[in-house]
């Protein structure tokens, strides 16, 4: 009689797994707003060069105001995730390429991915290094891209500055670090008016004037 009342456990396990898909549905759907709010405030940034709104946000993303803050608690969260979004699209797109190639090769290869790198964040960089009190985690994020820049110049460059001693090499490495910043890219590019190529001839020539000898 018992038995007879109680729901099979072919039945109760169809209801578990319905719950579950609900459940991952729902969390499938909830990850995907979050990622098109954070495309949309990349695509506004792009497009204005300026911080956008949360308003503007919502509108470009094609949800509520509201969206975004069952998601960021507020839009410094925002810039955080919008950060490591970044982070993680430069990382997959910048492969380490020609490390065994000669001394030329490896300069431009490492320069015409950095330079593609400032042409596509350039506005991003400038809209998310602005006003960093209060916002540590913003901060560590800032940092850590500054410091990707300068491990893979190591990688790539790691024949010269092996040549040279410790201290030596941090000061070739804090003058490449500088010269290869977002904003010597905008000064080629927006105020003395080069194309992308002239730019980073400049950096070709630069860069192999500030690294050692090759040894042979």
């Amino acid at each position: 009689m018992t038995d007879a009342i109680q729901p099979s456990d072919a039945t109760a396990s169809a209801s578990a797994e319905g719950r579950e898909a609900r459940i991952d549905g729902r969390r499938l759907r909830s990850e995907r707003t979050r990622r098109l709010i954070i495309e949309a405030y990349i695509a506004l940034v792009r497009e204005t060069g300026q911080m956008p709104t949360a308003a503007q946000i919502a509108e470009r993303a094609g949800y509520s105001v509201r969206s975004i803050f069952e998601r960021f608690p507020d839009l410094t969260a925002l810039r955080v995730a919008v950060t490591d979004y970044a982070i993680a699209e430069a990382r997959a797109n910048a492969a380490l390429r020609d490390l065994d190639a000669d001394r030329l090769t490896r300069i431009e290869s490492q320069v015409n991915q950095r330079g593609g790198g400032c042409e596509r964040w350039l506005p991003l960089w400038r809209v998310l290094s602005t006003d960093l009190s209060g916002a540590p985690d913003l901060q560590q994020r800032i940092g850590m891209i500054r410091q990707l820049v300068v491990m893979r110049m190591e990688m790539m460059f790691r024949p010269e500055l092996a040549s040279v001693s410790d201290a030596e090499r941090k000061k070739i490495m804090l003058a490449l670090e500088s010269l290869v910043d977002f904003e010597s890219w905008a000064r080629m590019r927006q105020l003395w008016g080069l194309s992308f190529e002239e730019a980073c001839a400049v950096w070709v020539k630069a860069i192999d004037r500030l690294l050692p000898q090759t040894p042979a």
